[in-house]
């Protein structure tokens, strides 16, 4: 399984392109700003959430368009094509919607479908980014393995969100309101907590057998994030209700969690280690990640300006190791140069200006 077509309309400078005839190495050419990266987040939206950019949904429209943007991708599932779109509407610029075979399905159904992981150049500030940006890169990776995270995700923001607005309002709180919230915080947190450490636990076996070259191979752990049981989650939340409404805010729950990291064999907190060596260290995060999804469910790997920061030989077995895996992938890149080793088996487009060309 596999995107076999993507279209793009009136999406960031792209009024119109057609991309065809994809493969398990996908290959987008050109200069800077002339549009590449606006396709890998184009394909990111075919996921929960808010893409590789993380842009409000009415920034995404092309300039000087009708106000809208439309992303529609086929699927290719075996014998079948599975259509699986999303669009936002010149009447509602603020709300991104789904449609799965012409029909329309809440946003979290398309993680039903697809795996969506990306690499950017901002994400090699990772390792040195706040906590938050840590926990949406983990929450993307299990995510695109377990997607009913999503659900578990949403219903305790929507919770935090309340439980926050009535800590911080001048009047005492109903406390058989917060109760409920809490139960419901409880509930999601604990479902949340368990999969991320299900998901950190297969990442470090898979790790640990790996060699420390080319690749920096990190250690991985959970940190914070409060008790992981349900009960045990309810129970803190009401004994720090006086500390919290002090605060105004929630301050125990997996929305204070962290991923620490450290490389191996140096004992060295990855935040301390150098550029190259946080940059090696994310992309054997990855891979690793890729080896863990089933054959069965797809993963869609995008790879924004990755190749060019890679000396030969990491390259070499960046491409050998995504060769071996399950994962479809697509990359860009200025110059053809750094991707002589899959030049023959991967599909081309030249982007210019917004405009695509299969080469």
């Amino acid at each position: 399984m596999a995107l076999a077509s993507l279209t793009l309309s009136d999406f960031r400078n792209h009024a119109l392109s057609e991309l065809t005839g994809a493969r398990r190495f996908n290959l987008l050419l050109g200069d800077n700003g002339a549009g590449k990266t606006n396709v890998l987040e184009a394909i990111s939206l075919l996921s929960p959430g808010r893409g590789m950019r993380r842009a409000a949904a009415g920034e995404m429209a092309r300039e000087g368009g009708p106000g809208g943007f439309a992303i529609g991708a086929d699927l290719r599932a075996g014998e079948e094509i599975v259509r699986l779109g999303t669009k936002v509407t010149p009447e509602r610029p603020g709300r991104r919607t789904a449609r799965i075979n012409g029909a329309d399905a809440p946003l979290g159904r398309l993680g039903e479908w697809l795996g969506m992981l990306w690499l950017t150049p901002a994400m090699d500030r990772l390792f040195t980014d706040s906590p938050g940006g840590r926990r949406r890169f983990l929450d993307r990776l299990v995510l695109a393995l377990e997607p009913g995270h999503a659900r578990h995700s949403t219903r305790y923001e929507a919770a935090l969100r309340e439980r926050n607005r009535l800590l911080s309002d001048d009047r005492p709180p109903d406390p058989d309101w917060l109760a409920g919230l809490e139960a419901q915080l409880a509930e999601h947190g604990a479902a949340i907590s368990a999969a991320r450490a299900r998901l950190v636990e297969r990442l470090a076996n898979t790790l640990a057998v790996l060699p420390d070259e080319p690749f920096a191979r990190p250690d991985l752990a959970l940190e914070g994030g409060g008790p992981p049981d349900a009960a045990e989650l309810a129970a803190a939340f009401g004994q720090r209700r006086r500390e919290e409404r002090a605060a105004g805010r929630t301050l125990v729950g997996p929305h204070r969690a962290d991923l620490v990291a450290s490389m191996a064999g140096k004992e060295r907190p990855a935040r301390d280690c150098s550029t190259g060596e946080q940059k090696a260290m994310l992309i054997a995060l990855v891979l690793a990640h890729a080896g863990l999804m089933p054959a069965e469910r797809p993963l869609v790997l995008l790879l924004d300006e990755v190749a060019a920061h890679l000396d030969p030989e990491r390259r070499a077995a960046l491409f050998e190791r995504l060769r071996n895996g399950n994962a479809q992938v697509w990359l860009t890149g200025t110059e053809a140069a750094p991707f002589e080793d899959i030049l023959d088996e991967a599909a081309r487009w030249d982007v210019a200006e917004g405009a695509v060309t299969r080469r």
